[in-house]
């Protein structure tokens, strides 16, 4: 095989969407709205929406004439665009806290960009995690990364206060607190502002990874939906609705430590992904777009709701929150047996975390997810 592991992006493998690959769609040739198809012609409905980074739909249609638009102004040049500034100043009149902004390509690279920055602010090196916050090595425990990385990082339990104050009250000094805001549920009012209230004290930087959450749950993500104001925002993602693009922000003092170490990348001011980010900001501004995500994610949640209380041999409940949730399984097996069936009416639904409504899901296409995902349940209950 040219790609060792089947794909560049690891949760796009078949094992990773579907379980195995016999019988599921592999490759795919065009999205838009809410449907994808695949090599052979099958269209399929799709719920990964491109595992959270398109908020609007596939190929909407403004985000894609402004990315041509940059297209043909030639993408890339030797000086800083117009259009970083003014993105820029956008992104931090939308995020809570954020008067200065950095862009970046991916949601790793922007949330390392962070830690970074909050070394050389506090001079700390240490830092203490909670949630998935990418591959790069300052936050992974894989084959490859040096134990003497993997010590200077603390994993910590979600909605886990007293796991955040002990890692705070460590031997080594902490210089970021980074946290998922939603991982497998919404967030305990306590254990944000515990999060806020323990790293203050503690003098660390508080990073909220908002690369699923922002531009989904609220414009602003998780700081606006909670009120907590972080320290540093970091967002990606829905941002550029599948165009890759990528900021971190934070007070102008803060931000400041950006100038005094390197974090540089060539293509983190071509004028595509700022093109897409600014017109993802028009839509946001223009159109409802926050209630029709939770108003079709509540749809849909209530629904995956209803057949687990059908089918509880298979279903043990609803993870996540309504704009994005997935099924706990009773078995992952089980599990795999469905996605696979559904796949095979013409769905395409996440097996584990998570399943994403777009702007482009009506209340007909949750009705039709639904529709097929329990003749898919049905398929494996009698098998």
């Amino acid at each position: 095989m040219t790609i060792p592991g089947f794909t560049s992006t690891g949760s796009k493998r078949p094992e990773a969407l579907f379980g195995a690959a016999d019988g599921v769609p592999l490759r795919m040739t065009r999205a838009f709205g809410c449907r994808v198809w695949d090599d052979r012609g099958r269209e399929y409905l799709d719920t990964v929406m491109a595992l959270g980074a398109v908020a609007l739909g596939y190929g909407h249609p403004r985000v894609s004439e402004a990315a041509a638009r940059a297209a043909r102004d030639g993408v890339v040049g030797p000086l800083p665009p117009v259009l970083e500034g003014e993105v820029a100043a956008r992104l931090a009149a939308a995020l809570r806290g954020v008067e200065a902004v950095r862009f970046l390509k991916t949601g790793a690279e922007a949330v390392a960009a962070a830690v970074r920055i909050a070394r050389v602010h506090t001079g700390r090196a240490h830092v203490v995690t909670c949630g998935y916050h990418g591959w790069l090595d300052w936050c992974q425990g894989v084959p490859g990364v040096p134990e003497a990385v993997r010590a200077l990082r603390t994993e910590v339990g979600f909605n886990d206060g007293d796991a955040l104050r002990a890692a705070l009250d460590g031997p080594d000094p902490v210089a970021a607190v980074v946290i998922e805001p939603v991982v497998d549920r919404a967030p305990h009012p306590a254990w944000l502002a515990a999060a806020r209230d323990l790293t203050t004290r503690a003098g660390a930087v508080l990073v909220f990874d908002e690369i699923k959450t922002a531009f989904r749950i609220a414009t602003g993500g998780a700081a606006e939906a909670y009120g907590i104001v972080p320290d540093l925002t970091v967002v990606g993602k829905g941002l550029g609705n599948g165009f890759p693009i990528a900021a971190v922000g934070g007070s102008r003092d803060l931000m400041d430590a950006a100038t005094r170490t390197w974090i540089s990348s060539t293509l983190a001011t071509e004028m595509v992904g700022l093109a897409a980010a600014a017109t993802v900001l028009d839509v946001f501004a223009t159109e409802r777009v926050v209630q029709h995500l939770a108003s079709a994610g509540r749809a849909l949640w209530d629904g995956l709701e209803r057949l687990g209380v059908r089918y509880p041999s298979v279903v043990a409940g609803v993870r996540g929150i309504p704009q994005m949730c997935f099924l706990k399984w009773r078995h992952d097996a089980l599990g795999s047996q469905v996605v696979r069936a559904a796949a095979g009416r013409g769905l395409v639904f996440k097996r584990n975390a998570y399943n994403f409504v777009s702007l482009a899901h009506t209340a007909e296409e949750v009705a039709a997810v639904l529709d097929r995902l329990e003749e898919a349940l049905g398929s494996v209950v009698t098998c």
